[in-house]
């Protein structure tokens, strides 16, 4: 007997907070960062084998004004560190960074002078996706996992400081076990 009963059909509650991150997580748009191998997976992902469209990410933005979530794919150099820096830079809040692949996430087999030794040098990383390459799979569940986060976070420009302040932390439950059939 809860006030959901008394409601005529085609009535919706929910707080506006979840009516946003819904929105936020049900639209994000990738802006392309392909910097090596993982680029081809990244690119196999929006493919109609894989079919990113089904999460509303049918269209990888080459402007970075139109787009939500970074994905770094390969590795940086010292040289292209600058241009990811000037690219974040110019997204919209709210933002979040996937690093995929193990070039990305830690320079990966290039231990040397030219190679960034992990994009979270350059730009705040919300994701790391291990694999050389990650197959398009790991991607589509690291993506989900994002999803997963956009619908924990708080609004407001200090989301970041509240959710460090209140300890929480969002479960990040394998996709494979989440979905599978019971």
């Amino acid at each position: 007997m809860g006030l959901e009963e008394k409601l005529p059909n085609g009535i919706l509650l929910a707080s506006v907070e979840k009516l946003v991150n819904w929105t936020r997580k049900s639209s994000l748009w990738p802006a392309t960062f392909g910097l090596a191998c993982c680029a081809i997976e990244m690119m196999t992902t929006g493919g109609p084998r894989y079919d990113l469209a089904r999460f509303g990410m049918e269209v990888f933005r080459a402007s970075p004004r139109q787009a939500d979530l970074m994905i770094v794919a390969g590795r940086v150099t010292n040289k292209m560190a600058p241009v990811l820096r000037q690219i974040y830079d110019q997204m919209p809040e709210p933002r979040w960074v996937l690093a995929m692949g193990v070039c990305a996430s830690s320079g990966g087999m290039f231990n040397n002078y030219a190679v960034v030794q992990g994009v979270d040098h350059v730009v705040p990383v919300d994701m790391y996706l291990p694999g050389c390459p990650p197959r398009p799979e790991m991607l589509i569940d690291a993506i989900l996992k994002i999803h997963a986060k956009i619908m924990d976070e708080p609004l407001g420009p200090n989301r970041a400081s509240v959710l460090a302040a209140s300890g929480h932390t969002t479960d990040l439950i394998p996709s494979s076990e989440r979905f599978a059939k019971k």
